[in-house]
């Protein structure tokens, strides 16, 4: 049997709060949940916003006067839900009704009338521009005389409101930088430092016990973005400085790269020696990291994988390229769909409508990460089990008519993720114990070719009623980041019991294909113990199709105790009861607002001294296993 992806370990942020916990999932079904995991979350959510924190003997809100808790989180729940998920644009990043632009325009003057004006010395350009004439000294403000007698062009700095105003935003007063010395990273990397140190902090085993029980090459990271740090501390900057008459840093190009996050995550938060890289598909990202990471665990070459991704898109840039494209749900689209008058403000809540009557998808900031050990290791250091990665499938579209539009590869790895989960929990498992997390943009054009594509799925394997979700209606399209979204929500399915419904539709559009699925408008309540696995499927721009397979962590224990045997079993969950009080330490901590990013700049930083090299290993200082030399040759009768 090859070696078990564990998920034993997962955080992150996106616009339902913290992932760890389940927190993030508890916010889209929070009005099903009993009332203290609901106020747990809420107090979650409410240290996220900045807006609690707890002394050593009291809680405080953000004014520092002491409160009730229990009375103070029901006071600001209103707060709590308006300000999370996805809602009308706010202005913590930009304002949206303020959108500077620079609008070219040619000056001439009156006829044998040069343009006469004041420049400052300093910005005199070194080369005149053609039928120009410094007719003065600079006086004593440094204001140099200037004469133009040709065509003068100019950008003129001008304002505008934004076409599209809802988005998919972090919780309001959530701050990634303000949790560790951001130095001025892109918002991207001051997310991934954030979500990788959840994640790490979410496993209740202290990392340096991991790193002492695996060799310094045992360790993967996968991480990244699909459209690189773009905001102006990264390759925005670099191509906006020039032109707004400011200076390019020497951060900007490399702290852009798409693969920056695991370069973060390696030199600032583990101290990784291991494997590394990312694969950039659009909005399959996630799903191509994570055929990666499981790839590294099944072929026993790496017994530790963090994958993930960071995407921070929420730019005027972006904003305008997808609405270009036609691809956003803007205000007029949205007044349109719900017979609205021009005066009236869109329903910027229900933007995003998967297989409903819809005009385009949400666009939204996330990062996601999960930490995958195999099952040994798992067993060994009794971490605590969500569930396992069976299979992740990877296909292109082939010849396309169009770059953006969707083709048959989405077919393909639907179909072998269902042949993958039916291997394992069986025919019936399939068809009565497993439903589908949808990519569900919320597009017209993706509701009829997703629809199809589960609905031949569905047909094939005889599934009669397939339940099918979407949770991009909750927290919108964090393109790279989309699928890690789609697999925090499933993991809390297998712990309280409630698939999300998708919520901001009524009715299903009539062009949505749905004679064997079973597309849940309203939360669907099942028993964990009889929900097996969860299909996640992916779409990304360029013909980038997933889907994964993901095992409940029931369907988990019974492959373990088959191949481990029930002895070992034991042992592990009495090693399990000490990892559980220390994540829920870890939680109590992150809501009492008492937890720190992990960011180790300039630590325990290795130079050519630190290395002892022979034939058989490579030893580094401080570190306690080796890394062996004894590759084993694939091409065993070319050996010499």
């Amino acid at each position: 049997m090859a070696n078990l992806p564990l998920i034993v370990g997962f955080g992150g942020i996106n616009p339902a709060g913290r992932s760890s916990g389940h927190h993030g999932y508890r916010r889209l079904v929070i009005d099903q949940l009993p009332r203290q995991e609901a106020a747990a979350t809420r107090a979650s959510l409410a240290s996220v916003m900045g807006l609690i924190k707890k002394s050593t003997h009291s809680w405080q809100n953000s004014d520092g006067d002491n409160i009730d808790l229990e009375t103070y989180l029901d006071e600001i729940a209103p707060q709590l839900y308006d300000h999370t998920l996805i809602r009308c644009l706010e202005n913590n990043l930009f304002d949206p009704r303020h959108l500077l632009f620079h609008k070219h325009v040619s000056l001439s003057g009156r006829a044998d009338q040069p343009i006469e004006f004041m420049l400052n010395k300093k910005h005199l350009p070194e080369v005149l521009p053609p039928g120009w004439q410094v007719v003065a000294d600079a006086d004593k403000h440094n204001k140099l005389h200037v004469l133009v007698s040709d065509n003068f062009d100019v950008l003129l700095q001008c304002h505008r409101e934004s076409l599209v105003n809802s988005a998919g935003q972090l919780p309001s007063g959530f701050d990634p930088g303000s949790t560790y010395t951001s130095r001025n990273h892109p918002r991207g990397l001051q997310l991934t430092v954030y979500g990788a140190s959840d994640a790490i902090n979410s496993l209740g085993i202290d990392w340096q016990t991991v790193k002492d029980n695996v060799a310094p090459d045992q360790i993967s990271v996968y991480a990244g973005s699909g459209l690189g740090q773009l905001d102006y501390n990264g390759l925005g900057g670099m191509m906006q400085a020039r032109l707004l008459a400011k200076k390019v840093s020497s951060k900007q190009l490399p702290l852009g790269y798409a693969e920056m996050p695991a370069d973060f995550i390696n030199a600032y938060v583990l101290g990784n020696l291991g494997s590394t890289g990312t694969n950039v598909a659009a909005c399959a990202t996630f799903l191509y990291n994570l055929k990666q990471g499981i790839r590294d665990i099944q072929m026993g070459t790496q017994r530790v994988v963090i994958v993930g991704t960071s995407e921070a898109p929420l730019m005027p840039e972006i904003f305008d390229g997808f609405a270009t494209m036609g691809a956003l749900a803007d205000d007029n689209k949205l007044r349109k769909l719900d017979n609205l008058e021009a005066s009236q403000p869109p329903l910027h809540r229900k933007a995003c409508r998967p297989f409903g009557n819809n005009c385009g998808f949400t666009l939204a900031e996330s990062a996601q990460f999960v930490v995958l050990f195999d099952d040994e290791l798992a067993l060994e250091l009794g971490a605590n089990i969500y569930g396992a990665v069976n299979e992740v499938f990877v296909n292109a579209d082939g010849f396309k008519k169009s770059i953006a539009g969707p083709g048959p590869g989405n077919y393909i790895t639907m179909a072998k993720a269902a042949a993958a989960t039916k291997n394992l929990i069986g025919e019936r498992g399939l068809q009565q114990r497993s439903y589908v997390q949808a990519h569900g943009t919320g597009t017209p054009q993706n509701r009829v070719t997703e629809s199809h594509i589960l609905n031949q799925v569905a047909g094939a394997y005889g599934i009669p009623n397939w339940p099918v979700s979407a949770v991009k209606s909750y927290v919108g399209h964090s393109l790279a980041s989309a699928a890690g979204d789609q697999l925090m929500a499933s993991l809390g399915v297998w712990e309280y019991g409630f698939i999300p419904g998708i919520n901001t539709i009524d009715s299903l559009a009539d062009d949505v294909h749905n004679e064997n699925l079973d597309i849940l408008m309203q939360h669907k309540e099942v028993d964990p113990k009889a929900m097996d696995a969860v299909l996640i499927n992916s779409k990304g721009f360029g013909g980038n199709n997933a889907t994964a397979s993901i095992l409940a962590p029931h369907i988990v224990e019974e492959m373990l105790a088959h191949k481990h045997g029930a002895d070992t079993l034991t042992r592990y969950q009495r090693a399990r009861e000490q990892t559980l009080e220390n994540i829920n330490a870890y939680d109590e901590a992150a809501i009492a607002g008492n937890v720190q990013s992990i960011y180790r700049f300039g630590e325990n930083v290795l130079d050519s001294g630190a290395v002892d090299l022979n034939q058989q290993r490579i030893k580094f200082d401080g570190i306690k296993n080796p890394v062996s030399l004894d590759v084993p040759n694939s091409y065993d009768e070319f050996g010499k």
